[in-house]
């Protein structure tokens, strides 16, 4: 545990919905039910006072005021995990409230200046929960003693996604920084748009690139968090071998991810390895669903192959198998995935468990093109917005630098032990990249 010199929670409550709510059971959907042993994801932002000292810079009453209107329209976030009847988890909406922290600490933003995710961030800004206490999302704001803050939130993934929980931390800051004046893209709380098909159809040939089940170990040996960057003219480079227009950053850089961690982890030339990443099928649906969708919108699929093929096939290859999974996932695949869930037993193993992908597998979740820095609570947009730690290996985030140099961070927990190989594979190639390129 952190020690009390280090930070010191003063102040615990509730923060309840500002007007009535619904108070009704929301029940979850099968891809919220696939996510929900993923538990908490803690979001961390960084804040850094500009100007002279002020004394309402992040005024505690200011934001629980915000928070409270905020909770009007997404109100499940203020009620409570419960198991129905059925056995089925379930949101209670009973608007008991959100849990949250006020804590102060002798440290400075700067002793974060890498805003490398690590369990020590973790402990120290974000709220201390467990899947017992039945939260959907609890924050800590912490005051540093050079007067910065930081924002540590956890949100559950059976709750929400990434898109839902970035558009929640847009309300709240618009009310806090507007007031009454803020303009409010309303959730939408409608899980029954993706209720199971009757009859559950389930095409296999659909599910052909569906990655369900994610079959995880206690890791051996040591894992180590590491962070890379690459500017936007590696990125341009990058994409041009992968082949050029029509190549998304996402495609180009899982691609080049791959095949250096199939070289670091000099995997056996016929074993199979996998690329697995979610993809947001909110726009794919048809009709399409609200972009406003509040839970879970997003599929697990992934690209397999030879461990020879990624290793030391062209980057254009892996990207256009990557680029063409991605391009398979339409409403037909949404719909055979979420009736093959409704069939599955709760015991089938379907649900992420603790723990660390094979070695063979990674992990690739991006998060560019989300509002990461579009918190703007009324001081300012944040220094800098993370994942508070990253402890599975295999796993790799994606993240916009907000900087707006258009560069990316490549945030990876992988094992120790072929950190260095993979750092001089990485670098090695994309020097190379650029030096061909200019």
């Amino acid at each position: 545990m952190a020690s009390e010199e280090e930070v010191q929670v003063v102040e615990s409550c509730l923060v309840t919905p500002s007007a009535d709510t619904p108070r009704n059971a929301l029940q979850l959907s099968q891809i919220d039910l696939m996510l929900a042993n993923v538990g908490y994801t803690p979001l961390l932002h960084f804040y850094r006072q500009r100007h002279a000292a002020t004394d309402d810079f992040f005024d505690v009453t200011r934001l629980k005021t915000a928070l409270g209107k905020t909770l009007v329209a997404f109100y499940p976030m203020a009620g409570r995990f419960r198991v129905a009847a059925d056995g089925r988890l379930e949101i209670d909406c009973n608007g008991k409230g959100m849990l949250f922290l006020v804590a102060h600490s002798c440290l400075t933003v700067d002793d974060f200046s890498d805003f490398k995710p690590s369990p020590k961030l973790r402990r120290l800004f974000v709220p201390h929960v467990d899947d017992s206490a039945n939260l959907l999302c609890a924050t800590q704001v912490t005051f540093f003693k050079c007067g910065g803050v930081a924002l540590g939130t956890v949100t559950h993934h059976a709750a929400m996604d990434g898109t839902a929980a970035f558009h929640f931390f847009q309300t709240w800051s618009a009310f806090s920084r507007d007031g009454d004046r803020a303009v409010v893209n309303h959730p939408c709380h409608d899980r029954t748009l993706l209720c199971a098909r009757d009859p559950p159809v389930v095409h296999p040939d659909a599910l052909s690139i569906f990655f369900p089940k994610i079959n995880l170990s206690m890791p051996s040996g040591v894992n180590e968090v590491e962070i890379f960057t690459l500017s936007k003219a590696q990125l341009y480079t990058l994409k041009s071998i992968c082949g050029g227009r029509g190549v998304s950053t996402f495609s180009a850089v899982s691609a080049h991810m791959g095949q250096c961690m199939c070289l670091a982890r000099r995997l056996p030339a016929d074993s199979t390895t996998r690329i697995v990443f979610p993809a947001n099928f909110r726009r794919i649906t048809v009709p399409p669903l609200p972009n406003s969708y509040f839970g879970n919108a997003m599929i697990r699929v992934s690209v397999a192959d030879e461990a020879r093929r990624i290793a030391t096939g062209d980057l254009a290859y892996i990207a256009c198998r990557i680029r063409d999974t991605l391009g398979r996932v339409d409403d037909e695949l949404v719909h055979s995935a979420i009736n093959y869930l409704g069939q599955a037993k709760r015991d089938d193993g379907l649900l992420t468990a603790a723990g660390s992908l094979p070695v063979t597998d990674m992990r690739v979740v991006s998060w560019l093109g989300m509002p990461l820095y579009d918190v703007d609570f009324r001081w300012g947009k944040p220094l800098a917005m993370l994942l508070a730690e990253s402890n599975r290996r295999g796993y790799v985030h994606l993240i916009g630098s907000g900087q707006g140099d258009g560069s990316v961070r490549i945030v990876m927990c992988t094992e120790a032990a072929i950190l260095q190989e993979f750092k001089r594979l990485f670098y090695a190639k994309v020097k190379s990249m650029v030096y061909s390129k200019f």
